[in-house]
């Protein structure tokens, strides 16, 4: 005991004379368990934001942020997103996920793991797919979610401010799977409930498409993008494969009003209200239209905002559904029309994706262009 304390003291005189910038420079090659031990004896007492972009610390998101911008081109999302660097650890390891459960809700979670599989990433490389199944059970598991895997995948689907995952109150559940891609997302999903266990996302908790740049993504840990998605887990110990203890419990087909309507707590802000984004009028769509959702045999009306137009993003205007994905343009449609196509002929051949086209020659760094920014206006 003696002999252990002694290494202790020594090692916090030794890291004692360092600042934080240059231990984290010496310590910059270790392995996690190395680094642990390294940490636990620093002698520099230092604040650790659990790995947090500079500068998002500490967020209220009892506010949106406005930073002055109108609507955002895919290209200035994915340089925001760029600026956001994968983090240099890998994946925390998930745990396999077996399935337990009776007849019905074994079918109802396969059903549901399967819609999130297919109207998510239906077009996105295997591993992408696999990658959107890993984070709807990593959130199972998690504290922070129902536990269930309908449960996860329709929270909030009846909430005013958006849901979690958009294809459940965007409309998209009422387009007719294609039978041969719902096969195979049907395929993966059972896979997945069967203990497959996709490693390049780890805990992973979250993902958005990188043509949109959400402005939550900086509060959280960049694991990897795949295709077209980013995945991020939470940062902390809230991302570390301990706090993954949740057991699942079944009762796939209870989806209550409180997981109907629950929310992210910790990226969706549950004190917006009208007068909190007072100012950022000009950012919001204010052309809605009135749709009746029936559940559990209970009708209830909601005001729907007006999709955007290709390439343009709105804000959750609070009161009124907004969709949470703009409509594609018509070279996506036909990429992803190519694709399909593509998988209908021979199911098992790997998803490209389609070369994209040659960008437009460079302009005069001096002469300003169409849709310029003002020198030193920040994106959101």
């Amino acid at each position: 005991m003696r002999e252990g304390a002694g290494r202790e003291r020594g090692l916090s005189a030794l890291t004692r004379g360092y600042g934080q910038v240059a231990f984290r420079r010496l310590t910059a090659d270790m392995d996690p368990a190395m680094m642990a031990l390294a940490t636990r004896h620093d002698g520099v007492a230092s604040t650790d934001f659990w790995g947090r972009v500079p500068g998002w610390e500490s967020y209220n998101l009892a506010r949106l942020p406005v930073l002055g911008v109108g609507t955002m081109t895919e290209d200035e999302a994915r340089l925001i997103n760029a600026l956001q660097v994968v983090g240099s650890e890998p994946p925390p390891p998930a745990r396999p996920f077996i399935l337990r459960a009776n007849v019905e809700d074994r079918a109802a979670a396969i059903k549901c793991l399967t819609q999130a599989i297919y109207y998510e990433a239906a077009v996105e490389p295997l591993d992408g797919q696999r990658a959107v199944a890993q984070t709807v059970l990593n959130r199972v598991r998690h504290p922070g979610y129902p536990k269930s895997v309908c449960g996860v995948v329709y929270q909030g689907a009846l909430r005013v401010t958006g849901c979690q995952f958009s294809f459940t109150c965007d409309g998209s559940l009422a387009r007719v799977p294609n039978p041969v891609i719902w096969s195979r997302a049907e395929r993966l999903a059972i896979e997945a409930l069967g203990g497959y266990v996709e490693k390049s996302v780890g805990t992973a908790t979250h993902y958005h498409a990188d043509y949109v740049s959400p402005y939550w993504a900086p509060t959280l840990y960049k694991i990897v993008q795949i295709g077209r998605h980013i995945f991020y887990r939470w940062t902390g110990p809230w991302g570390l494969p301990p706090a993954f203890n949740g057991r699942y419990a079944g009762g796939e087909a209870n989806l209550t009003a409180a997981i109907l309507q629950g929310l992210d707590s910790r990226i969706q802000g549950e004190g917006l209200t009208p007068d909190s984004i007072a100012g950022s009028a000009s950012l919001i769509s204010t052309a809605t239209r009135t749709v009746v959702l029936s559940v559990d045999g209970v009708e209830q009306t909601y005001t729907m905002a007006t999709p955007p137009a290709p390439g343009q993003e709105t804000l959750h205007t609070p009161g009124v559904l907004t969709p949470a994905r703009r409509p594609p343009t018509a070279e996506e449609i036909a990429d992803i029309n190519a694709k399909l196509k593509a998988i209908e002929e021979d199911p098992d051949a790997p998803i490209s994706t389609a070369p994209k086209a040659a960008p437009p020659p460079k302009a005069d760094p001096g002469t300003p262009q169409p849709g310029d920014l003002p020198i030193g206006r920040r994106q959101d």
